[in-house]
């Protein structure tokens, strides 16, 4: 299975481990899961540090690709066959970011790890949240 990892969801992986639920942590450390970070949480978590709403990150940002790759994450690029499903999604949620993490998920198959239940009234999208 592949789960690419909502924005909080990553933070807390990186900062609070402690806030992801140990069985939510199990299953994505399970060796046949791949555990994916969106270039799309890159540039939310950049944009947030660079208006002062997340100072917490800024070293992070500084450290992305170590930071993500020591979780076990990898890097997941956005395409522009995602851009276009995220302008299209049928869905009243306006925040550019979920939209796009959403539409990732959506043509990569991938199960979008999550406790916003903004995502739950979106068709064709598969999450594991709590």
């Amino acid at each position: 299975m592949r789960y690419l990892l909502d924005t909080h969801v990553l933070l807390w992986l990186l900062g609070d481990p402690d806030s992801v639920p140990i069985d939510v942590q199990q299953t994505l450390a399970h060796r046949s899961n791949d555990v994916l970070a969106s270039v799309v949480s890159a540039m939310e978590v950049a944009t947030k540090v660079r208006i002062g709403e997340l100072d917490s990150a800024r070293a992070l940002v500084a450290t992305w690709h170590a930071r993500v790759g020591a979780i076990g994450a990898e890097a997941w690029p956005l395409t522009s066959e995602a851009g276009l499903i995220a302008g299209q999604l049928d869905w009243d949620h306006r925040d550019p970011f979920d939209r796009l993490l959403a539409a990732q998920a959506i043509e990569g198959n991938l199960v979008l790890v999550t406790t916003d239940s903004a995502f739950s009234d979106l068709n064709g999208l598969r999450t594991l949240g709590w």
